[in-house]
């Protein structure tokens, strides 16, 4: 059965399954060895593919990033290794005021990611990530020191920590790619799943992100050798009935 992992750093996992302990409030619980590991009961509906996978998921903020992660572990049994916002020192205040905390939070979110890429090195089942590595490097960071919220200085800080931390870690086996064109569908989204901090996020700024997310996909292939799927899931609903089942068709059919 799958667990959920978050940014805190669990020690080395044993080869049996752990005990689930209690679930988090507001949030699928995040899996460590200290704390907050959870499995979920859902009966697999389509067949997993065979053989060890590291498969992540990418797009915008309120894409359905999170949704997929969480039905990819329960339909297929995968390792779940959540995207580390919840409980994210850094994040009410970085919405607040990016000038001030967007460096402090990038370098927050690469250190907990490099865990999670860490961890799932050391896992011997299937596992699937939340947002990849490679978007804070690619998007997030050169959009942030394009609007004036990083400096030069520590934009160059930041790759230098990226280089350095990345250096030896292994890379996802296949990234999916989600595409929501309509900011006003992020918005919903978001608005939707009710996070407090993010309901200062602007349009303009998912419009931003857009922008970069048009070219992920190409950069993660050419750049980091990582095979991708990429999914317009601006209307359809991957939660339920048709739209489930044709979502984990196609994954499904990419894994294999």
């Amino acid at each position: 059965m799958p667990r959920t992992t978050s940014r805190s750093r669990p020690s080395p996992p044993p080869a049996a399954a752990p005990k689930p302990s209690p679930e988090a409030p507001g949030r699928e619980a995040p899996a460590s060895r200290a704390k907050n590991s959870v499995k979920v009961k859902e009966k697999t509906k389509v067949k997993a593919p065979k053989g060890r996978r590291f498969v992540a998921l990418s797009g915008n903020i309120g894409a359905g990033k999170t949704t997929a992660a969480k039905m990819l572990s329960q339909s297929f049994g995968y390792e779940l290794f959540d995207e580390p916002v919840i409980d994210n020192r850094f994040l009410r205040d970085y919405y607040s005021d990016m000038s001030r905390w967007s460096f402090t939070l990038q370098l927050e979110f690469l250190i907990r990611r490099v865990e999670h890429h860490e961890l799932i090195h050391s896992y011997r089942r299937s596992c699937v990530q939340d947002r990849t590595l490679y978007e804070d490097p690619e998007i997030f960071a050169k959009y942030l020191h394009g609007l004036g919220h990083l400096t030069n200085a520590e934009l160059d800080l930041y790759y230098e920590y990226f280089q350095r931390l990345s250096r030896h870690i292994i890379r996802p086996d296949k990234v999916i790619c989600f595409e929501v064109g309509s900011v006003d569908v992020l918005l919903d989204r978001i608005r939707t799943r009710g996070r407090e901090e993010e309901k200062g996020i602007r349009p303009q700024f998912l419009r931003g992100l857009n922008g970069y997310y048009a070219s992920f996909p190409q950069v993660l292939q050419e750049k980091y050798g990582v095979e991708c799927l990429v999914m317009d899931v601006s209307r359809q609903d991957i939660r339920r009935g048709r739209g489930r089942e044709e979502f984990l068709d196609r994954v499904s059919t990419f894994l294999a």
